[in-house]
């Protein structure tokens, strides 16, 4: 059988929720480039656990924090998830501040 090539994301099951997840994702990789061109060397410093990271390295422990954030809010309190969420944009912003 061969797969039906014209049937667009259908096949994805897009929500208005999953489609701001994916669109924040990309608007995130591209400030993120915008100041890479900008500001270039990834703003590396040294953060409270001793480590040398750049704008890209917090990028990327703030995603993973979140997801975490979420699955333990599912486990905990179940949904709605506006409060993982809000919990989570305050931890990425202690990331980028401290680590």
């Amino acid at each position: 059988m061969q797969p039906n090539i014209g049937t667009g994301l259908g096949w994805m099951a897009w929500t208005w929720q999953t489609a701001l997840f994916f669109g924040v994702i990309a608007l995130l990789l591209v400030l993120m480039t915008v100041q890479e061109i900008r500001r270039p060397g990834g703003g590396e410093r040294r953060g409270v656990l001793g480590l040398v990271t750049t704008r890209g390295d917090r990028l990327f422990i703030s995603l993973l924090a979140a997801g975490y954030v979420h699955l333990l809010w599912l486990a905990i309190f179940g949904a709605p998830l506006w409060g993982a969420s809000a919990v989570a944009l305050v931890l990425a912003l202690l990331v980028f501040r401290y680590v």
